[in-house]
């Protein structure tokens, strides 16, 4: 472990993330088409991904510090528990398979550019739309905190955030320029910016999940040793709790909440406005199809990563913040030089993924509070001008939660997000098969999802939090602990259910849904089917 800066490490580190930041600045003439203000070309790059292009970028959407920090921090932490993203991401696939194209081809039919414009087409209700815009914004905010919360990790590990007693803006400035960095890069280039920076990334990161998978056990005397060193070491009895630091399988009592965990997360993955916009940035319904076959590579790598997590157990590693443990591991294990190559993976898979999200929480304010609300009458140009503002904007609010929170379990912030993310599903996803749900109980029942998640999730305590210090807690009337966000997801149901059922029997107004069947089954090409909307038509306020 090293005292001081890591200086070879930090070089590697510095010559990767200026590459990426050139590729960054670069990507805006990557592509270029003649007319670049509007938000299908700085939003969703043209809507000209391929398969390939696609791949690389909804994996380095969905592939983040999440993955390369926060999962194996939790196992490190808990053991077997955290590997509850591995199934989680086995789940996904099949759903995107089932909805996704759907959505594509509606989208391209009407120009929709986010999942709220989509909403307000279906239902014909801009409250709805208002109220699926909202959540998606907030939702996404911890995600990208959590990103910031993996640089960091790297920073400190390698010596560069300062100690504990330094002034906090010495301590914060290395993640502060990376910030700074990102924010502009994305301004200038949108979505082409992590498109292409998505290649280097997903390259470094098979890298050294490659090495570390070999190399790393080798040291430690092979896979036998680790599980052992690590089930010896979740069999200690933790003082705050009195009962063993965790387990290499979920214990009974807690393998409700590891089921919970993974069906909630898998359906939240593809509500949240990111995810979405990768998708509708492909050019055809095959490129999601064939996407939703060869994502699962990724899934491969997920389970590869959280053994880290055990490594860092058998290689001895001790730190307070259990989010340092893998970067503390890359030091310790690997040689300097190759050390800064790992960092350098977690830092640029932090920087894609905090770029698409920003660029989609402003595509829905832009799209679906300022032009639906604030100026029905925007232009192209106004629309991505307000745009690329509100993308600095959102970095700024991730900030909150990354100094609010507590960095300690970081995993918490992608699991709050799921918890409001979830109640967007009834409208979105049973959107795209039926209009029989009443959009005034899909109000109702976002409402309810939204009240109780986000009570429920206010009311978990952690050692070294008062609120929001976990995402799973008892189920009211059952006993159980299970993930809020599902809990909430399913009063959100009940209560849509209910309240259709009656608004349908007093026939109470239903909105005008702007689409017709075949828009659901369309593909490029098809009479109809639109790949970029003229400008005078795009986003039109229905």
């Amino acid at each position: 472990m090293n005292d001081g800066v890591n200086g070879v490490a930090l070089a590697v580190f510095i010559l990767f993330f200026v590459a990426v930041t050139v590729m960054g600045f670069l990507a805006s003439r990557w592509r270029r088409a003649e007319n670049e203000n509007s938000l299908d070309e700085w939003g969703l790059g043209g809507r000209s991904f391929g398969t390939w292009i696609t791949w690389f970028l909804l994996g380095g959407d969905l592939y983040t510090a999440y993955t390369f920090v926060a999962v194996p921090a939790a196992i490190y932490a808990a053991g077997a528990a955290g590997f509850f993203a591995v199934p989680y991401t086995i789940l996904i696939y099949p759903l995107m398979f089932v909805f996704l194209p759907r959505l594509w081809s509606v989208s391209h039919k009407h120009g929709y550019v986010t999942t709220s414009d989509f909403v307000r087409g279906r239902f014909g209700s801009k409250g709805l739309s208002l109220a699926v815009a909202v959540t998606g914004i907030l939702a996404t905010m911890p995600y990208i905190a959590l990103q910031l919360v993996g640089i960091q990790a790297v920073l400190d590990v390698m010596g560069v955030g300062g100690g504990e007693n330094t002034h906090w803006f010495i301590k914060d400035l290395p993640l502060l320029i990376a910030f700074g960095v990102l924010a502009a890069y994305t301004y200038s280039s949108g979505l082409r910016a992590p498109a292409l920076i998505a290649f280097v990334k997903d390259a470094l990161i098979y890298i050294v999940i490659a090495v570390a998978i070999i190399y790393i056990p080798i040291k430690l005397g092979g896979f036998d040793d680790i599980f052992a060193k690590a089930g010896d070491a979740f069999a200690q009895i933790n003082p705050a709790t009195e009962k063993p630091r965790g387990a290499l399988t979920p214990a009974d009592p807690s393998q409700w909440t590891y089921a919970t965990l993974a069906l909630g997360s898998a359906l939240a993955l593809f509500m949240y406005p990111h995810s979405v916009t990768a998708v509708l940035s492909s050019r055809s319904r095959d490129v999601i199809r064939r996407n939703s076959t060869i994502l699962p590579l990724y899934s491969l790598m997920l389970g590869f990563l959280g053994l880290l997590g055990f490594m860092a157990i058998a290689a001895g590693i001790k730190v307070q913040n259990g989010q340092l443990a893998i970067p503390q591991l890359f030091e310790d294990m690997f040689p300097d030089w190759f050390t800064g190559v790992a960092f350098a993976a977690i830092g640029i898979g932090a920087l894609v993924p905090a770029a698409i999200m920003s660029i989609a929480a402003a595509n829905l304010f832009t799209r679906n509070i300022y032009k639906d609300f604030l100026k029905p009458d925007a232009t192209p140009e106004q629309e991505t001008k307000v745009s690329k503002l509100v993308s600095l904007l959102v970095k700024v609010g991730a900030l909150v939660f990354v100094l609010g929170m507590d960095k300690t379990v970081a995993i918490n912030f992608q699991l709050l997000g799921g918890i409001w993310i979830l109640q967007t599903f009834p409208a979105l996803v049973f959107g795209l098969f039926t209009r029989w749900f009443h959009r005034w109980a899909l109000i109702a029942g976002w409402a309810v999802g939204m009240v109780y998640g986000t009570v429920a999730a206010y009311g978990v305590a952690s050692p070294t939090q008062k609120h929001f210090g976990g995402s799973s807690a008892e189920i009211p009337g059952i006993g159980e602990i299970g993930y809020i966000g599902l809990t909430a997801f399913v009063l959100n149901l009940v209560v849509t259910v209910v309240l259709t059922f009656v608004l349908r029997a007093v026939k109470a107004p239903d909105g005008v849904d702007e689409t017709s069947p075949e828009d659901y089954t369309g593909e490029a090409g098809d009479p109809g089917v639109k790949t970029e909307l003229p400008p005078a038509t795009a986003g039109a306020a229905h």
